[in-house]
C-alpha cells in the first residue's frame, strides 16, 4: 500500500513538474511586465526559472527543484502565487491546485448569465420532475412538474426560495412526503458539507440562523453535525390528486458550471408516470 501511494505522489509530482515547464515556455518576458530586453540572448522560449522564482516570491533552487519533481512540500499561499506568476486561467489554476494536492475551487456562477440556459434545460426534461440550484441551495430554475407535483418556488419570499426552506418549513410538503425524515436529514447532511467548506459565507450565515429559529427539527439535527454526500433513493409521495407516486432521485452537475446543482425526479415506473403526465395534462 505505501509503495502504491508512492507511485501515485511520483506521478503526481511529475505531472506537476511538466506543468510548470510549460507554463513557464508559452510566456514572453513582456507577458509579466518585465523589458523587452530582457528577451535577447535567449535560446529557448518562455520565462527563465529565476524570474517565476522572483515573481511568485520563492527562491530558484526550490522552484528548480519543483521543476524536477522533487519530493518537495508547498503551501497553498506559494501554489497560488505561483498561479499569478504563470498567468494561469480558472481552468489552469485548477488544474495546479490539484496536482499540487489541494482542494480546487471551480469559482462560483454568474447565474444571471445561464438562467435563460438552465430554464431550457429542466424544461427539456419534463415530464420528469427537475430543479437547479446554486451552491446555497437556493432555487434558480425549475420546470412545471416540478411546481405542480412538489411545490412552487415563485410563491416564496425571495430570501427563502431555497431547498432547505420548503423541505424544514412548507407544511404542505411535508403532509406530502411518505417518509419525510430520511429525506430531511439526508438534505440537511449535504447542507452541512456545504456550509463546511465556506463556512463564513454571508448567505450560509443567514440561512442556518434563520433555519435554525424557524424549525425545531433544524436546529436540533444541525447540532448533531451530520454529513453524508448524495445517495441514491427513492421518496414516496401522497399526493392529494393522484394518489401514491414513487419518484427516483437523481443529482447531476453541469460541467461547465459545477457550483450549480441539477436534481431529477424521474417516475419509479410506468404508472407513476402515467399519473403523473395525467395531472399535468389537467388545467
Amino acid at each position: 500500500m505505501t509503495n502504491g501511494h508512492e507511485s501515485a505522489r511520483s506521478a503526481r509530482r511529475t505531472e506537476l513538474a511538466a506543468f510548470l515547464r510549460a507554463q513557464r515556455a508559452r510566456l514572453r518576458p513582456v507577458d509579466v511586465g518585465l523589458p523587452e530586453d530582457f528577451e535577447s540572448g535567449r535560446r529557448t522560449p518562455g520565462l527563465r526559472r529565476e524570474e517565476v522564482a522572483q515573481l511568485s516570491g520563492v527562491s530558484v533552487t526550490w522552484y528548480t527543484w519543483l521543476e524536477q519533481g522533487r519530493n518537495i512540500s508547498a503551501s497553498e499561499q506559494v501554489i497560488d502565487a505561483l498561479a499569478r506568476a504563470l498567468l494561469l486561467d480558472s481552468d489552469q489554476r485548477r488544474h495546479l491546485r490539484s496536482l499540487s494536492g489541494f482542494a480546487t475551487t471551480s469559482g462560483e456562477t454568474h447565474v444571471g448569465e445561464v438562467l435563460p440556459r438552465l430554464q431550457r434545460l429542466v424544461d427539456a426534461a419534463a415530464p420528469n420532475i427537475a430543479s437547479i440550484y446554486d451552491v446555497h441551495l437556493d432555487y434558480l430554475v425549475w420546470n412545471t412538474p416540478y411546481a405542480r407535483i412538489r411545490n412552487d418556488p415563485a410563491k416564496l419570499p425571495d430570501d427563502r426560495r431555497n431547498l432547505l426552506w420548503m423541505m424544514f418549513t412548507d407544511t404542505e410538503n411535508r403532509a406530502r412526503m411518505v417518509r419525510w425524515e430520511p429525506a430531511a436529514r439526508a438534505l440537511l447532511s449535504q447542507f452541512r458539507a456545504a456550509v463546511g467548506r465556506r463556512p463564513d459565507d454571508p448567505r450560509f450565515v443567514t440561512l442556518v440562523a434563520a433555519l435554525t429559529d424557524a424549525s425545531p427539527h433544524f436546529r436540533e439535527w444541525w447540532g448533531e453535525y451530520p454529513v453524508r454526500d448524495f445517495r441514491s433513493a427513492t421518496i414516496k409521495l401522497d399526493h392529494p390528486q393522484i394518489g401514491r407516486l414513487d419518484l427516483e432521485l437523481f443529482q447531476l452537475r453541469p460541467a461547465d458550471h459545477p457550483d450549480l446543482l441539477m436534481v431529477l425526479q424521474v417516475p419509479a415506473s410506468q404508472d407513476d408516470l402515467r399519473r403523473l403526465t395525467s395531472l399535468l395534462g389537467r388545467p
